[in-house]
């Protein structure tokens, strides 16, 4: 049955809007220092200042989504397009103005592009979790996210894969990010429509529901984890464990461990119920990560194996809580646009709140990225931000669930 139901569509376009994500964070400040020469400094200004746009856009695209709704296939292809444009842009093409401009003007669209599809994204699964039999939302936030995990894990290596096999690996990550593109677009089409769907409520109908509210609060603080801890990874592997060039197979596997793990939340929660196992999976997850502040230098293999647990726990993040959330917009704002366009903006709140407050707090104890001989009051500031500041922020987010009812959502 799960054939009919086209689920591996949803897998597939997850990976897409997944490769966009996180990896760019990864790729493209890297590819503009060696290419081009831009300062690191200035690259990381413009990805705040990206940060704070997203924040502030995301429930206006919500809005526009919502607007669009009757043309969502449309809307999604012509998305999709300026997503995989500038991407060929960001990459593949010579800056025709200077490097930071264009860097600027690339990342603005691909980002733009990337809230709207996702916005469009996740209301479409409340929209086909309805059709589903049984626990609809949880077996399709089980394919959903394992798409995700599975394409923010093949874009993180791709252009290291194809630099053994080209001169230019990132026009080639770009020219193959356009046909995964084309592709997603083309399994998704028959999955927009929407009729029958009942009229806009609003952001009214979502900020006046006290459990909706609870829940946007819960993944608020639940993603400041993530966000800390991706903001300090690339500074934690190079001066705390003086890995450098570990980072990158690092990562690779803390998104593996996330994405083989995530079906398995899935069969749990539709067992056991959402809830119980998520806070089973939080607490799992302070116990991993909160042994990284025993980590020193030359700690890598023993991070390894945290990066493996850690993962695994994510992977519950991702699948369960927005599932949760889409049961709730399916019985008080069945169109869900802008329910996932606040969902979203609480979510990239986080990033931008991470990168505004731990950086400065870094350089003001005297951290320097890439030396050798930062002080050890730094070095210590490095290891309670990026171990202790999570760990904390996760117990906040497991008392606020632990109080919180679901039996409604």
């Amino acid at each position: 049955m799960q054939g009919a139901e086209r689920l591996p569509s949803y897998s597939l376009f997850a990976a897409l809007l997944a490769a966009a994500g996180l990896p760019i964070y990864i790729h493209a400040p890297k590819f503009y220092v060696d290419e081009f020469g831009v300062s690191l400094a200035a690259l990381g200004a413009v990805l705040f200042g990206l940060r704070l746009l997203d924040v502030v856009q995301d429930p206006l695209l919500g809005r526009l989504a919502e607007r669009m709704r009757d043309y969502r296939g449309l809307a999604v292809a012509i998305g999709a397009t300026v997503m995989a444009a500038a991407m060929v842009a960001l990459f593949a093409i010579p800056p025709v103005l200077p490097p930071l401009v264009w860097f600027a003007l690339s990342l603005t669209l691909v980002f733009s592009a990337f809230s709207f599809l996702t916005i469009n994204f996740y209301a479409q699964g409340v929209v086909k979790a309805g059709h589903m039999s049984g626990q609809g939302h949880l077996r399709l936030a089980r394919w959903r996210e394992s798409g995700a995990l599975a394409g923010v894990c093949l874009a993180s290596v791709a252009p290291v894969a194809l630099g053994a096999l080209m001169d230019a690996p990132f026009a080639g990550f770009a020219l193959g990010f356009v046909v995964l593109a084309l592709a997603a677009v083309l399994a998704m089409r028959p999955e927009w429509a929407t009729s029958g769907l009942a009229p806009s409520t609003g952001f009214a109908a979502v900020l006046g529901d006290p459990l909706a509210r609870r829940l946007l609060l819960i993944a608020m603080v639940n993603a400041a984890p993530v966000a800390v801890s991706s903001t300090l990874f690339l500074f934690f592997v190079e001066s705390r464990l003086q890995a450098p060039g570990f980072e990158g197979p690092l990562l690779l596997i803390f998104f593996l461990s996330a994405a083989l793990a995530a079906p398995f939340w899935g069969m749990l929660a539709e067992r056991y119920g959402p809830r119980k196992v998520l806070l089973i999976a939080m607490v799992l997850a302070i116990v991993a990560f909160g042994l990284t502040l025993t980590l020193g230098p030359g700690d890598w293999a023993l991070f390894a194996v945290i990066c493996v647990a850690s993962g695994a726990t994510l992977g519950a993040d991702l699948t369960l809580l927005p599932a949760i959330f889409a049961s709730r917009m399916a019985r008080i704002s069945p169109s869900a646009s802008e329910g996932f366009g606040l969902w979203s903006f609480v979510s990239k709140l986080t990033l931008a709140f991470a990168a505004v407050t731990l950086l400065p707090l870094l350089e003001g104890a005297g951290f320097q990225s890439g030396s050798s001989e930062n002080p050890q009051e730094a070095l210590e500031l490095l290891t309670l931000l990026y171990a202790a500041v999570p760990c904390t922020l996760k117990l906040i987010a497991i008392a606020l669930l632990a109080m919180t009812d679901l039996e409604e959502a």
